[in-house]
């Protein structure tokens, strides 16, 4: 799959903005969170495939780590996706799944079902072979402060692994809307972002964080933007694919 890059320039949302686009998603349209979190899914799960796995997941180590909300659950998705694809995937939690959304928890009831590895504990597993691939799912737009806990030390252990990271919206340890980046702060090879580019990840000196940028179609229709308080008329961007790279 040959990833197409979008060469006109298009708007940004800050966390507050997103969070509207969610409600407005769900309120409005009737488009429920669970849709969301599939579609960002296989979305992310086909651009680890393309870009990091030489098209092809068959027998490749996959580590992804899913934080207990929205960002969590669509990379609980992803990991559900790569293994049915020949992947050998384990997750990693930043929490006991009782500490989960409703709906991020339903991601990971399916992946116990069908016998992916995970754990859930505060001592990380220890193996000697470097992941082919780590995916971050920790924290998306909510991030509220600085990282702390497991959440923490799973950023710190995925840093010194060398393996290429892809995050899920927003880099675990970067503030969406302006850019801070933490002590503890995931460093992406690529960062997938959801409907729009977060806000933050145009700030200057965060390249290292962000890597490459792409963007994927979560289903939001196009004039959604232009219903809010935005200002925001956007064209039909996905119509030659569900991933875009940005730069």
């Amino acid at each position: 799959m040959n990833i197409p890059t979008l060469e006109e320039d298009i708007p940004s949302l800050n966390a507050a903005q997103m969070i509207e686009v969610d409600r407005t998603m769900m309120v409005e349209y009737h488009i429920v969170l669970i849709q969301m979190m599939e579609n960002a899914g296989h979305c992310l799960a086909t651009l680890a495939r393309e870009r990091f796995l030489n098209g092809s997941p068959t027998g490749k180590h996959i580590t992804v780590m899913a934080g207990k909300g929205g960002n969590g659950g669509g990379s609980l998705v992803a990991a559900r996706r790569l293994h049915n694809w020949g992947a050998k995937v384990q997750v990693l939690l930043a929490q006991a799944p009782k500490q989960m959304t409703s709906v991020a928890a339903h991601q990971l009831e399916i992946l116990i079902r069908m016998g992916v590895e995970w754990f859930a504990q505060p001592i990380l597993p220890h193996s000697g072979r470097r992941p082919d691939l780590i995916i971050d799912g920790l924290v998306g737009y909510s991030l509220d402060g600085a990282p702390h806990g497991l959440v923490r030390q799973l950023i710190e252990w995925s840093n010194t692994k060398k393996s290429p990271i892809l995050a899920l919206d927003v880099p675990s340890g970067v503030n969406a809307t302006t850019g801070t980046v933490f002590d503890s702060s995931i460093n992406a090879s690529a960062t997938m972002c959801l409907a729009l580019p977060k806000e933050g990840l145009r700030a200057t000196g965060i390249d290292a964080q962000v890597g490459e940028l792409y963007l994927a179609d979560i289903g939001v229709p196009p004039e959604l933007y232009s219903r809010l308080a935005l200002g925001f008329k956007i064209r039909p961007i996905f119509s030659s694919a569900d991933v875009l790279r940005l730069w």
